[in-house]
């Protein structure tokens, strides 16, 4: 199992959270997406994560890495 951590801008709300996790679960080899709304940072946990991939995921459902 392999972890990335992202801190990313505009998560507000449990709605924000939702679409981050659909998000980022549809992506190759994500099994799990926990997203804390304080400090805006999200763990994405799963084999072969392609950083890059996910980072622009977050960037074009509105929320980018701060």
């Amino acid at each position: 199992m392999q972890t990335e951590k992202f801190t990313v801008q505009n998560v507000k709300c449990g709605g924000c959270v939702s679409a981050i996790q659909e998000a980022l679960k549809a992506q190759p080899g994500v099994s799990e997406v926990e997203v804390a709304i304080d400090s805006g940072e999200v763990t994405v946990t799963g084999d072969n994560l392609d950083r890059t991939a996910l980072s622009a995921k977050l960037a074009e459902t509105g929320y980018p890495e701060a």
